[in-house]
């Protein structure tokens, strides 16, 4: 079996009697992309600094190719860290604070000119070496902080929220580039971001923190197709979410007996009835007419607003019993809809297209 590059055991993080990070185990292997997600205070930018040796832990492991480097110090690590706010030295030249991190080590002089062109031309900004960093714009900034980490040929590159500060042009070409590197040069990644669609469209897997722990891991498709509990898929959002009593009635249905009615399941076979749960339905599976009968699972709602977002609009529909349900609709289907504020309508979905959350723990006894 293949090591780990990088590996987390029982990680914890205390300040006096604030858990901030809690019994976090995570490996992540060689050329991987992983993003951190998560709510502010989450812990993880806490975890991220533990990585980079700047936090120390309260308790547990890092481990970096399977030797412990929980007390290594910064500049002897490697895994350097990008800051979100780039934290590049104003009154150096692009050339020099790309140089810096080769000093520290006392790399010798001709060695450390040609690495620091070679990382210049790659990331496009030679012909600024000379140039003060105070004079670049935001995304020339971005690629000197990323020559500076790069130049030191690290195993796992930390980056936190390093595009925070672009404009969304500016952070789209950038996401675009930070792929294509990381795929050319096979570098690791660890990458915080606040940003759902930078985690979702860059990282092979992606974890979500919950005050301070792991609450779910997968592939970006896990995450947003099968988040496995409430806090999870509120977090990604466009889900509607309805709680209820599994129940089967006497037609063999079995479905979320909720404050909305029974609302039908796809697999009834695997799943222990009497037990409270929580179904999710994507907002692009929720079908809207204006009137009954078109659906399996329908429910009559108000249609409160409309949410224009490009090429789709989100409808804000909310039940009798109070419950919120948000419909995706591409603008041709709204125009066809032909639904104003304030009318009923009915949204509706397959049984198949709903999600139980936390479904493991509703497995029926062998």
């Amino acid at each position: 079996m293949t090591q780990p590059l990088l590996e987390l055991h029982n990680l914890n993080k205390s300040y006096g009697t604030f858990e901030a990070v809690k019994d976090i185990d995570l490996t992540v292997d060689t050329g991987e992309f992983l993003a951190i997600m998560g709510p502010s205070g989450c812990g993880k930018t806490t975890t991220l600094r533990m990585m980079a040796g700047l936090e120390e832990p309260t308790r547990g492991d890092i481990r970096l190719e399977g030797q412990q480097i929980n007390d290594l110090p910064v500049w002897q690590r490697e895994t350097p860290l990008v800051w979100q706010n780039l934290a590049l030295f104003p009154y150096m030249t692009v050339r020099e604070n790309v140089e810096f991190g080769l000093r520290m080590k006392k790399v010798p002089g001709p060695e450390r000119q040609q690495r620091c062109a070679e990382w210049l031309e790659r990331l496009g900004i030679a012909g600024f070496a000379d140039r003060n960093v105070a004079k670049l714009s935001g995304g020339q900034r971005q690629r000197v902080a990323l020559a500076r980490s790069l130049v030191l040929q690290p195993k796992v590159l930390l980056l936190d929220e390093p595009l925070s500060a672009l404009d969304a042009h500016m952070s789209i070409r950038m996401q675009g580039e930070l792929k294509r590197l990381q795929r050319e040069l096979g570098i690791t990644f660890v990458y915080v971001t606040h940003s759902h669609s930078e985690a979702f469209s860059l990282a092979d897997r992606v974890v979500i923190m919950n005050a301070g722990r792991i609450e779910q891991l997968g592939t970006p498709q896990d995450i947003f197709l099968r988040p496995k509990s409430r806090f999870v898929a509120q977090f990604v959002g466009g889900i509607s979410l309805f709680s209820g009593m599994l129940k089967t009635t006497r037609e063999g249905k079995v479905g979320i007996d909720s404050a909305d009615g029974l609302l039908q399941i796809a697999d009834p076979a695997s799943v222990q009835t009497g037990t409270k749960c929580d179904l999710a339905v994507r907002a692009d599976r929720i079908n809207v007419t204006t009137q009954p009968g078109w659906g399996t699972n329908e429910v009559p709602c108000t249609l409160m607003s409309e949410e224009f977002a490009g090429a789709v609009v989100n409808l804000h529909l909310e039940t009798a019993a109070g419950t919120g349900i948000v419909a995706q609709l591409q603008q041709r289907d709204l125009e066809r809809l032909s639904a104003r504020a304030g009318q009923q309508v009915y949204a509706s979905w397959h049984p198949e297209d709903g999600v139980l959350l936390g479904v493991t723990a509703l497995k029926a006894a062998a």
